[in-house]
């Protein structure tokens, strides 16, 4: 009697010497430790395979902050270089940015999937890391990263976005995480969602009388964005804190 199971074996056999011809051609092009390195993780355990993941992970997320901090202390962000990022990227779009060369025109539909780096230009590349410094800058940039903004009052900025997009601002430290679930009707059915398994992010930061900071925050939001999280609307809010818990 023929099955689904004795077709798909029959196949694989057939299969087999190309598949085992592809994968010599494919491993002979790779170096001798990184052979050595996946023989051995080919000997380990499931539980073993995770607790390496993880901290190659760690080691990746600590390296990429010490660069991040680097590229901050760098920008020595005071009020004249922030009143020049807002005058050039405040307001950012996404026609904008497909003029100015920094987003393709073929990128996915807004609403649609998590932008990669083959939907930006390089300078769409270069772009979005700036603002993304920008805004850790703003938000918790202080003497110790050379960021000089005037501070006088406490507010509080949530902003929604769906969980298999927040990859894109995991650089975010000293903030507090929130499961949501969002429901939103798209006038032109492009990203209907219901229910949606959203995540929240609440930080508190230092603001001037003038909300420059704040403005800041939307204007790198907006970049970020256009560039990457690629939502139709990224819900952000700032509510000024009265008083706060937060004790230095």
């Amino acid at each position: 009697m023929t099955t689904i199971d004795g077709i798909v074996r029959s196949i694989q056999r057939d299969l087999s010497p190309q598949f085992e011809e592809r994968l010599r051609a494919e491993l002979e092009g790779h170096d001798k430790p990184w052979l050595i390195d996946q023989i051995v993780r080919l000997t380990l355990d499931a539980h073993r395979h995770e607790e390496i993941d993880r901290a190659v992970e760690r080691e990746a997320k600590a390296k990429a902050r010490a660069e991040r901090i680097e590229r901050v202390k760098a920008l020595a962000l005071d009020e004249a270089t922030l009143r020049t990022f807002l005058g050039v990227h405040g307001g950012a779009s996404r026609d904008g940015l497909i003029a100015s060369g920094h987003l393709r025109a073929e990128a996915p539909a807004k609403g649609t999937a998590l932008l990669r780096a083959g939907d930006r230009t390089d300078a769409g590349e270069v772009l979005l890391q700036h603002a993304k410094d920008v805004l850790f800058a703003l938000l918790f940039g202080d003497e110790a990263t050379g960021t000089t903004l005037e501070r006088t009052q406490h507010e509080l900025l949530t902003f929604a976005l769906p969980r298999f997009k927040a990859s894109a601002l995991d650089f975010m430290r000293a903030a507090t995480e929130l499961t949501a679930a969002g429901t939103w009707q798209d006038p032109d059915s492009v990203s209907n969602d219901e229910r949606a398994d959203n995540v929240l992010l609440e930080v508190q930061f230092g603001d001037n009388a003038e909300e420059l900071v704040g403005n800041g925050v939307v204007a790198c939001l907006g970049v970020i964005n256009n560039l990457e999280v690629n939502e139709q609307i990224l819900y952000a809010r700032m509510i000024n804190v009265e008083e706060t818990t937060l004790i230095s």
